[in-house]
């Protein structure tokens, strides 16, 4: 009977092996994707095909106005949506949701129904569609619900189409308790994207009177890391905590830029070809791929969606993104900093405007009118952040995006917006264009001086400056701060709520200027912009973020620099932030306290979870193998000794000093591994969350840089074949 395998070092070079045997799928690309886009999706050509002209104009209209679907309606609807799923192979239905788990939920349900006397049919009415009863007790919930109290709803939200994964009927739904809050991010998103259509349609009457709607657009760019699955389940850090918490540099890793852009790997290409065409049937549209700055990572991107579509789609692709790397032996890791010496991963959100006439709001215009609402929403966007950039890096926080933000490879803590040099000077001299009212002759000049220069604002004008957490890239704001394994409607429900909040002050200024000081349109838009203009020039920064002496400005600015996530938090349950989502109906008190509890705990418990698989390989992984060389070092010495005598301490000098060095790190590593369980149990102590954070924060978390300095060296002196871990060289640069 063959020996069972225990050692750990003999998995780390089986899985190296076998890892080098792997070989692509032949993957099989549809000759043209168009043709195959969105065939698994219950999108506007299906529906024409299943449905009645008046279900049809039905969802239509609740898709463009928002109106109600009514039962019976729902019901000729759901009649439609079997019969194509059953025709595509389904056999089950689920609403599918977003929790705040930051994963998606789902549970399946068969259209099969008994009907009695050994008779069955398939199933699936209007109720059944629009409205389910999943237990809500068992998600976060921030004390919203009690434990006991289980009943939850998911409601259909029709704007975003449903969609066939496997052999199940995916209809994406909202998720709120028993007494109405949301418990989800689809359910305030939804919100805020009504509040700036409302407020933003409103805004562009001074400039089109047949806008009657205006979507945010959301172009998200994704960022990940592609490890051999054997490697990775070698790693307890990687599969339970999604990242090393340990292991030493190699002795190349992204210093040569020879990565970047480089020539896809053959294995990876092919689960690149596999993943898009799995895009495609599910109407995520894809476009973008390659290889990022770090070994093994990789990025791609899609075509900008209106924005709700556009954050399922992306909460859609990580799930299909670890479905698919299984075929292809490989681990997906999404988590923003999963090794050390080298880049992290974020995920850009890129974000605009754009009205039911097709005009772009953030993209200058050829007309002096046209580049006047240009400048509008520009200058509010600017405002916006400038009163709000708090509660936007709140939006961004989590205990994996703070190892990244201001590591030299990603924005910092600090918001800033940069606009480039051309913009800058457009509104430098629009901000001294006048001090008082304009007179006709000063508008013209503005509108020909200043204003008619805005269409020469081509994209390639527009710098990029990768430091900025906020940058306007020519027809468009990237919020390039955003974690790669963050839900997208975070982001963009908070960018979304204060661009709301700040078109309806910007309307009511202008209108009491039109109102009550005889001003007429033009004068009042230009005035209330440049005040604009002049009251958030501080957000405004166009250097080198990570440089210390822009934290300095920063401060002198009076900008926030919240480094970590329970300090970044806190502003969530100010009263400004209370107001701001009460105001707008995008979250009530209680669920804005209810998020704050959850985030808190969420970061708690990913520091314990890491603190707890550090202390386990410490000890029991890294201390035991260095236990085992040293023994094999005292055996040598002790040969040596016998075979020379006296001589033996002159022939063994490097031995004696490595067994003693490694003696050192192993008493490092258990003193520390002790102090850390004991920082842990302190930390656990504390009933208020925001202490008990801090505590995790500013005690715990600390220990593991320390820890991990001790193992590191270890690494480095211990014979390769006994170390239990898969290395960074086989980890970052195994094909």
């Amino acid at each position: 009977m063959q020996e069972i395998i225990t050692n750990m070092s003999t998995l780390r070079f089986n899985a190296v092996k076998e890892s080098l045997k792997r070989s692509p799928l032949n993957i099989e690309e549809p000759k043209r994707r168009s043709e195959a886009f969105g065939s698994n999706v219950f999108n506007e050509a299906s529906m024409r095909q299943y449905l009645t002209k008046s279900a049809l104009d039905g969802i239509v209209e609740s898709i463009n106005k928002g109106t109600k679907i009514d039962r019976l309606m729902a019901d000729h609807i759901s009649v439609g949506m079997k019969e194509w799923a059953i025709s595509k192979g389904a056999t089950h239905y689920t609403h599918w949701f977003q929790p705040l788990t930051g994963a998606t939920a789902e549970k399946h349900d068969a259209f099969f129904e008994t009907v009695g006397h050994g008779l069955a049919i398939e199933k699936f009415d209007g109720s059944q569609l629009v409205q389910q009863e999943p237990d809500a007790s068992s998600f976060p919930h921030g004390g919203i619900r009690n434990t006991f109290e289980a009943r939850g709803y998911t409601a259909w939200d029709p704007t975003s189409p449903a969609f066939i994964y496997g052999t199940t009927l995916c209809i994406p739904t909202v998720f709120v308790s028993y007494t109405g809050e949301a418990l989800d991010y689809k359910t305030p998103l939804l919100r805020a994207l009504q509040a700036v259509d409302s407020a933003a349609a409103a805004v562009c009457k001074y400039f089109d009177k047949n806008v009657r709607k205006v979507s945010a657009s959301l172009g998200w760019e994704q960022e990940y890391f592609l490890i051999d699955n054997g490697l990775a389940t070698s790693r307890p850090d990687i599969v339970l905590a999604g990242r090393t918490l340990l292991g030493h540099s190699p002795a190349k890793g992204q210093q040569l830029d020879d990565h970047y852009f480089g020539t896809i790997p053959t294995r990876a290409m092919a689960y690149m070809r596999d993943l898009e065409n799995e895009c495609v049937l599910l109407g995520i549209p894809v476009k973008t791929r390659h290889n990022e700055v770090a070994p093994n990572q990789f990025e791609l991107a899609p075509i900008f969606e209106e924005a709700n579509l556009a954050v399922d789609h992306n909460s859609l692709l990580m799930d299909v993104m670890q479905k698919v790397a299984k075929r292809h032996h490989f681990k997906v890791l999404l988590h923003e900093k999963p090794f050390a010496g080298v880049n992290g991963s974020g995920k850009h959100n890129n974000w605009s405007l754009r009205t039911d006439t097709g005009v772009n709001l953030l993209s200058p215009g050829k007309t002096p009118m046209s580049s006047l609402q240009f400048l509008t929403f520009f200058i509010n966007t600017i405002k916006a952040v400038d009163e709000y950039e708090e509660l936007l890096r709140a939006a961004i926080a989590s205990v994996s995006n703070d190892h990244r933000l201001g590591a030299n490879e990603a924005p910092p803590a600090i918001i800033s917006v940069f606009i480039g040099n051309q913009l800058t000077n457009v509104l430098n001299e629009l901000e001294t264009v006048t001090k008082g009212k304009l007179s006709p002759q000063e508008k013209t000049d503005l509108k020909l001086n200043v204003v008619g220069k805005i269409p020469e604002i081509l994209l390639d004008n527009t710098d990029r400056n990768r430091t900025s957490p906020f940058a306007f890239t020519g027809n468009k704001f990237e919020f390039r701060a955003v974690g790669s394994k963050a839900n997208c409607a975070n982001p963009m429900i908070v960018l979304n709520s204060i661009v709301a909040k700040q078109l309806i002050a910007f309307k009511y200024e202008v209108d009491d200027l039109i109102n009550n000081k005889d001003m007429k349109k033009d004068d009042a838009i230009f005035n209330v912009l440049r005040e604009y203009i002049k009251t958030s020039k501080r957000i405004l920064f166009e250097g080198n973020g990570y440089s210390e002496a822009w934290q300095k400005e920063a401060k002198k600015r009076g900008l926030s620099n919240n480094k970590t996530t329970p300090e970044a938090l806190q502003v969530k349950i100010s009263d400004k932030t209370v107001k701001l989502f009460e105001s707008l109906g995008v979250l009530n008190k209680v669920e804005s306290e209810a998020r704050y509890g959850i985030e808190m705990e969420e970061y708690i418990l990913h520091v314990q979870i890491e603190s707890r698989v550090l202390g386990d390989i410490a000890r029991n992984h890294v201390v035991p193998t260095a236990v085992r060389y040293q023994n094999i070092l005292i055996e040598n010495v002790t040969g040596l000794k016998t075979i020379y005598g006296d001589k033996f301490k002159k022939l063994a000098t490097g031995q004696l000093s490595l067994i003693e060095e490694i003696s050192n790190h192993i008493e490092a590593i258990n003193f520390l591994v002790t102090e850390m369980t004991e920082a842990r149990k302190s930390c656990n102590k504390y009933v208020d969350l925001y202490k008990k954070a801090t505590g995790y924060c500013n005690k715990v978390k600390p220990i593991f840089e320390k820890i991990r300095y001790h193992c590191d060296k270890l690494e480095l002196m211990i014979d390769d074949e006994l170390w239990p871990l898969t290395k960074y060289r086989e980890l970052l640069f195994t094909k």
